[in-house]
């Protein structure tokens, strides 16, 4: 860290606002990094100057919070609190387009019935067949839902308020490293990325139905055909599989 940069540190712990305010304007760059990882997550629907004053108040948490004689870089330790503070207000808005929503209704009813008229899981044509929809526009509702499921696996579990832990949290085993820190790094965010689209079609509809449209199990048993206690199991056995990849990645 440059010597300037520790200086304004220093006169910062000791209370110089101004010190303050020259880190914050020297670390913008990275609010509009992370705010357009976001936008680009949620697909075109948020524009990524939407989300950058939320990133300014987690940067000028992490600013205020940095201890610099730690060590540690200050973009390391800035970009989870400027990405929990923009997914935090994304949360407050219940930003997620209706259009996504209905589409994720849509593909698992249409899957759902399908499996029960053709004794199998259907196939991706004939689940586009079902919607009435070309295979162009099907793998495109299936790159909508993808970005959803992502964003929505960082939403709180059963608690509006933000305290109770996100399902990311949930495939977490221990303090070392959270796994905001993992996913504000591109290289391990692609392999996460690469983890959900792995993912069985079924343990993927699943997860998007618990996390994004916050059905409860038995909902989607009912939606699905499956009993309780089989979407349970599909529910576990998705999040074991992408707790591997999280600990693959602190591994390496």
């Amino acid at each position: 860290m440059p010597d300037a940069s520790l200086d304004r540190w220093a006169a910062m712990a000791a209370g110089d606002t101004s010190a303050r305010d020259a880190l914050v304007q020297e670390n913008l760059n990275l609010v509009h990094h992370v705010a357009q990882q976001v936008a680009r997550s949620l697909s075109s629907e948020v524009d990524a100057d939407e989300l950058v004053s939320a990133g300014v108040l987690g940067l000028m948490s992490a600013v205020s919070g940095f201890e610099a004689q730690r060590g540690l870089a200050f973009s390391t330790f800035a970009v989870p609190r400027i990405r929990g503070a923009i997914l935090d207000e994304l949360r407050r808005q219940d930003h997620v387009p209706r259009s996504v929503r209905r589409k994720a209704r849509e593909i698992a009813a249409a899957r759902a019935t399908l499996a029960r008229e053709l004794g199998r899981p259907p196939e991706d044509r004939e689940v586009a067949a079902h919607l009435g929809i070309d295979m162009r526009s099907y793998w495109r509702w299936q790159a909508d839902l993808e970005s959803a499921t992502q964003v929505s696996l960082d939403r709180p579990v059963g608690d509006s308020e933000g305290s109770a832990p996100s399902a990311w949290d949930l495939m977490t085993t221990d303090d070392a490293e959270s796994i905001e820190d993992v996913l504000t790094r591109g290289q391990e965010r692609e392999v996460l990325r690469r983890a959900v689209l792995a993912l069985a079609e079924q343990e993927r509809i699943v997860l998007t139905l618990y996390y994004f449209e916050e059905l409860k199990l038995h909902e989607i048993a009912e939606v699905l055909g499956l009993t309780e206690s089989r979407v349970s199991q599909v529910r576990s056995k998705a999040l074991r599989t992408l707790q591997r990849a999280c600990r693959s990645l602190r591994d390496a």
